[in-house]
């Protein structure tokens, strides 16, 4: 069951992080078989973590963007960077962040980042 305060609390960070159409599109494939896990994400990752008071949200890109670069999670890595212009992370920090996934996670982690952080931030200078 959904802790309705930590939900909320969750959804206007999601959506001041992701943006109202990422978030929007998201919650209209939830289905029956995935609603607990999306409220799931929604309270503890974007309720409980991204809302905590102790690190900037362009920090928190930062972190996220290395981590799941290490891991090897592309999608969430374009996800992210396609959402630093809601957090104030900069192309500049992408590419430190990256520089030290390269360090210590390995550099064709980094490679892999470094191609889709461009391929992202290449479309949204596109748009511009």
């Amino acid at each position: 069951m959904a802790d309705d305060d930590l939900f909320e609390r969750g959804m206007a960070t999601r959506r001041a992080v992701l943006g109202d159409t990422h978030v929007d599109g998201a919650t209209s494939r939830t289905t029956g078989f995935d609603d607990d896990f999306q409220s799931f994400i929604t309270e503890g990752a974007w309720g409980t973590v991204w809302s905590r008071p102790g690190l900037t949200r362009r920090e928190r890109s930062m972190l996220t963007i290395a981590l799941l670069a290490a891991l090897g999670h592309d999608e969430e890595v374009a996800m992210h960077v396609r959402a630093t212009v809601n957090t104030g992370c900069t192309p500049d920090d992408i590419k430190e962040a990256l520089l030290h996934v390269a360090v210590y996670a390995g550099v064709p982690a980094a490679n892999r980042a470094f191609r889709i952080a461009k391929e992202e931030l290449a479309k949204r200078e596109a748009v511009q």
